[in-house]
């Protein structure tokens, strides 16, 4: 899988992609996360991107050209799944968008920055806009890093054990359930008895509850009841 994303300061990005299971993925050759700065295609001799908006509004706006050049140019190289544009107002990333783009061979982020992007943008140029949450950010360098670490991890591979995304929170619409370590007993506090048991079906039906019963409480909204 290819990940391009177009940033006005793709520097800080540079940590995330060079460190951790990112790293690792792509030093498997799983994932190629490249980098972008929107300023190289500019035809501006400053090098701006920027722009004040038609109508007047506070604030600066991303201009059409750069964007469409970066993107043009990419396209020109190969075939892109989506064009994601990292925005508040697109649709909320979940487990299941995130396994869906993990399917994918190549997609491109584009970073959202200042007030947005030329209309025109979204418009014309991007396939999909995708929201880390219902706040505003100064930049979608972030979003875009959420976007991506959500998604490569999930490619087969990446982590060693694989079972262990197939139980990350969210999968099947559940939260996860309480995990253990030793000692058994510390402080006075003690691990479910279950879960000492070696009984492989009980302790998997502990778990199963346990998440219902998690997600019932914090993400109710998660829960599929046939009505």
């Amino acid at each position: 899988m290819r990940i391009d994303i177009l940033s006005v300061i793709p520097e800080m990005l540079e940590s995330f992609v060079n460190t951790s299971i990112i790293k690792r993925a792509q030093d498997k050759g799983l994932v190629d996360i490249v980098l972008h700065n929107l300023r190289d295609y500019t035809s501006d001799k400053w090098r701006r991107v920027d722009d004040y908006p038609f109508g007047g509004e506070a604030g600066m706006v991303i201009q059409v050209e750069p964007v469409h050049k970066a993107i043009t140019h990419l396209k020109s190289e190969r075939h892109y799944d989506e064009v994601i544009y990292t925005s508040p107002d697109g649709e909320i990333l979940s487990q299941g968008l995130a396994n869906n783009l993990s399917l994918y061979e190549n997609i491109i982020i584009l970073c959202g920055h200042y007030k947005g992007v030329d209309h025109r943008i979204r418009e014309h140029l991007i396939t999909r806009e995708i929201s880390v949450g219902d706040y505003v950010l100064t930049g979608g360098e972030l979003p875009a890093a959420i976007i991506a670490d959500a998604t490569v991890r999930l490619i087969p591979g990446v982590i060693g054990d694989e079972q262990s995304a197939l139980s990350d929170s969210f999968q099947d619409n559940l939260l996860s359930h309480p995990v253990y370590t030793r000692p058994a007993v510390y402080n006075g506090w003690e691990v479910p008895s279950v879960l000492l048991s070696g009984h492989a079906a009980k302790i998997d039906e502990w778990k199963h509850n346990q998440a219902v019963e998690r997600t019932k409480r914090l993400r109710p909204h998660l829960l599929r009841i046939d009505e």
